[in-house]
């Protein structure tokens, strides 16, 4: 019985988490909706950049090799993420993990070799 109650003890320190996590945003912004000062005109909805009145459409169409490489540092900073854990690990995992990350790794590269045999790292 005594393990029972350690378990549900664990579930009620989510719960009690779960409901402050999700308690204090909602009241934080509530107060903050009621106590700030409400006084709306036409300059404040005007767009502007740096202070100064816009003189040109602000949308610009940037490259999208710019999107790619940023995506593909997402993709291997996470790959660095979950290498640390298994790195950490590695004594307790054994042989079959490394073999795991192997295959991690090796999928990984496909995908790198792919992009670079599609021009896609080409920056010019």
């Amino acid at each position: 019985m005594d393990f029972l109650n350690v378990y549900q003890n664990n579930y009620l320190f989510v719960i009690v988490f779960l409901c402050l996590g999700v308690l204090l945003p909602v009241v934080a912004l509530s107060l903050g909706r009621l106590l700030r000062p409400y006084k709306p005109y036409d300059a404040k909805y005007a767009t502007y950049e740096s202070g100064n009145e816009p003189f040109h459409d602000s949308r610009v169409q940037f490259n999208v090799r710019y999107y790619i490489f940023a995506l593909m540092f997402v993709i291997f900073d996470v790959e660095t993420v979950f290498l640390y854990p298994w790195a950490v690990a590695y004594e307790k995992l054994g042989i079959f993990a490394l073999i795991e990350m192997f295959i991690f790794v090796f999928m990984l590269v496909i995908g790198l070799v792919y992009a670079w045999k599609k021009r896609v790292l080409k920056w010019i």
